[in-house]
């Protein structure tokens, strides 16, 4: 039986107001950071959110949980609408979601030892008696795979897999459901990264953890994902389970994402599909499908009207209309 969903992010969008564009700086343009965002998560299941830099990843991962403001749609944490909603299941949601963020220093403040950073957030969110605290720290701090002497160690004296241990460490402080990790491994050397997502592998498996995972790193993501989203302009343009988007992208970007991945996999042929040039200002997007000026099969179609609508196939979305992909015989619906 399919488990309901964790999280439902409904049409959401954020938008930056920017000045400029009229004499003397008066007037202000709308940036649209995430442009109408839907997606599901359940308990236990890892979705990685996937682009390049400026893609809308990491605002979208903080409008989830509060930490931007929406401008438009909704976000049900456990079947309770928490954007815009009461302050009540706001607070909630703080209390059972966390975030982990890339720099691994900046994250932690320099004048506070590892086991007080993570003794502030029992504190705070009252998890556990006073004199309950140090016992539980040093069990977060041995969850995550250090020893609890490093506890007594500041952020400088720490590596930096350490210190992203220290701030996976004060994510799980809170007993969450659902974490959402933000280019958490970006900054660390490779094998660091791996013994990173080994851990959120087992903390997800032992913990029925909800995981968003925001990366520009595809490989990372197939190993640890079940389902990939691919973000291009604040829109995904293409979502299903991991394997089956690698091994058969539907949509250009997608295949050129894949095809800048080395080695990726030495039995499956990809054309190579490279990407040329910088993604167009988002102040000012391209009509029709606003991945055209890049797109090595675009064609007059594609140049001119509004964004390709959404096409749907056993479990799988995406925004192409030149998907030739679909087996004749396989269901295919177009929202």
């Amino acid at each position: 039986m399919k488990k309901p969903a964790l999280l439902v992010v409904d049409d959401l969008s954020v938008e930056f107001t920017q000045r400029g564009g009229a004499p003397f700086g008066l007037g202000r343009r709308s940036l649209a950071a995430v442009n109408h965002v839907t997606l599901e998560l359940r308990a236990g299941e890892a979705l990685g959110i996937v682009g390049e830099s400026g893609s809308g990843k990491s605002t979208l991962g903080r409008a989830i949980l509060g930490l931007e403001r929406a401008s438009g749609g909704a976000v049900t944490f456990d079947g309770m609408r928490v954007s815009g909603g009461a302050r009540a299941d706001m607070e909630r949601l703080r209390r059972e979601t966390a975030m982990v963020f890339q720099d691994p220093y900046g994250a932690l403040n320099p004048r506070m030892t590892a086991a007080q950073a993570i003794a502030e957030v029992l504190v705070v969110h009252r998890k556990v008696p006073t004199a309950d605290i140090p016992a539980r720290v040093d069990e977060l701090l041995t969850l995550v795979g250090l020893r609890p002497e490093l506890g007594a160690r500041r952020p400088a004296s720490l590596s930096g897999g350490q210190c992203q241990r220290v701030g996976v460490a004060r994510a799980l402080a809170v007993d969450p459901r659902l974490i959402i990790a933000d280019e958490c491994v970006a900054a660390l050397d490779v094998s660091i990264q791996g013994q990173i997502i080994n851990l959120f592998m087992e903390l997800r498996e032992s913990m029925e953890l909800g995981l968003i995972f925001i990366a520009h790193d595809l490989a990372i993501v197939r190993r640890l994902c079940d389902r990939v989203a691919v973000m291009y302009l604040g829109r995904i343009v293409e979502e299903g389970p991991t394997e089956d988007v690698f091994r058969s992208p539907r949509h250009p970007y997608t295949a050129s994402l894949i095809s800048a991945i080395p080695e990726i996999d030495p039995d499956m042929v990809l054309a190579p599909h490279l990407l040329a040039g910088d993604p167009p200002s988002p102040m000012r997007l391209p009509e029709g499908c606003t991945f055209h000026p890049r797109c090595p099969k675009a064609q007059d179609i594609c140049r001119s009207g509004q964004p390709p609508s959404e096409r749907r196939s056993t479990g799988r979305r995406w925004t192409c209309i030149l998907d030739t992909k679909t087996p004749a015989n396989e269901p295919m619906e177009v929202s």
